[in-house]
């Protein structure tokens, strides 16, 4: 194999590979990418076993030979790093590869690429057509509120509906619920059924990074055991996670008392970051008291002090107050504009805070038990 390369692009695209091999594992395999040279086009596959790529390069390359080789992972991430050189070249041989700059030579030893597994292919005829921009926001929205380090691996995981054009996307740990849902197109009748369908944390962020905006929309296609992806360049698989997701619908509150106020994310997100100042690892709760046409958030730490911070809302009704995790609010913040207009719902100081927005988002979050 001999191929000239851009540098920056081939150190995007390995870089994104390379996040799905293993920094360790028993089968030392593993740990390389490999690349595949052939009409035209330069592949990058890589895998852990429970995750797989293949992304495709076509700009950038010049392939002067046709081959196939095993790329360490490490070593050749940080040459496309510290190299100077706007183009590199890649040279095989039987027994290594070559790195060529204008005034840097690496040769690196190449394992049988042969040995490298295979990596599936999107040869599905049924799957959902999602707008990326859509299918970025599924992903951003819910990942955050998933739990990798549960002992109920479901929750390890953000759960995909599809059913008809309706596309939904769940993540909870336990203590708060995310759910984002938008429009797609069901290709073949592509639906899911029951709870089953997890995608692991890991693999649906490497999802959400390797979707861009130029890629228009993604295809996805949920099987018994795993799901696949493809972008214009590239293919992701991921196994599901095992076993059965909490039933969501049942964690949305259903009330028709409920006070309902609108405000908007930048002051909400404002006040709440100064007022979380005093706060610490172990102490996180910040009290939340709606009245008199002001949210008032206070909090007090016994070794570092207190705070209060005021804000105007449309609410003149009865005083409630609730205390919150304050990193469980600002998450939900983080992921949205400043500008975007929000419905913060309460009912009670022990019932679950509903925050949502007019496209599609909604984030429950339970109230932390208030000190005696």
């Amino acid at each position: 194999m001999k191929i000239s390369c851009n540098r920056e692009k081939m150190a995007a695209a390995f870089q994104l590979a390379a996040s799905v091999a293993p920094t360790r594992s028993p089968k030392e395999i593993l740990q390389n990418v490999r690349i595949t040279a052939t009409g035209g086009v330069v592949q990058l596959t890589a895998t852990d076993t429970e995750i797989g790529i293949r992304l495709e390069l076509t700009e950038g390359i010049e392939i002067e030979a046709e081959g196939t080789a095993l790329l360490p992972v490490s070593r050749t991430m940080a040459i496309l790093r510290e190299s100077s050189d706007e183009e590199l070249r890649f040279v095989t041989d039987e027994t290594a590869i070559q790195i060529l700059g204008k005034r840097s030579k690496f040769r690196l030893p190449g394992a049988n690429p042969d040995e490298f597994p295979t990596i599936e292919g999107f040869t599905e005829e049924v799957y959902h057509e999602i707008p990326v921009r859509l299918f970025r926001e599924l992903v951003k929205r819910t990942v955050f509120a998933t739990d990798a380090e549960s002992s109920r691996y479901a929750l390890g995981g953000v759960l995909l509906e599809f059913d008809g054009d309706d596309v939904i996307a769940v993540g909870t740990d336990g203590r708060r619920l995310a759910r984002m849902q938008g429009k797609g197109v069901s290709v073949g009748d592509h639906k899911t059924t029951g709870m089953s369908t997890i995608v692991p944390t890991r693999a649906i962020s490497l999802m959400e990074r390797a979707a861009t905006d130029n890629d228009g929309v993604v295809h996805i296609a949920a099987r018994s055991n795993d799901l696949l992806l493809r972008t214009p360049r590239c293919v992701i698989y991921s196994r599901l996670v095992e076993g059965r997701y909490p039933n969501w619908r049942q964690v949305f509150p259903k009330r028709d008392q409920a006070i309902q106020i609108d405000m908007v994310v930048g002051p909400l997100f404002a006040s709440l970051r100064q007022a979380a100042i005093v706060t610490d690892h172990d102490s996180r709760g910040i009290d939340f008291t709606f009245g008199d046409g002001t949210l008032k958030l206070e909090a007090t730490t016994a070794e570092i002090g207190n705070s209060q911070v005021e804000m105007p809302i449309a609410y003149d009704g009865k005083s409630i107050t609730m205390k919150m995790d304050h990193r469980f609010v600002a998450d939900f913040c983080k992921v949205l504009d400043n500008e975007t207009a929000l419905i913060f719902e309460i009912e009670t100081e022990n019932s679950p805070a509903l925050l949502s927005t007019d496209d599609g988002y909604a984030y429950v979050i339970m109230p932390m038990a208030k000190d005696r």
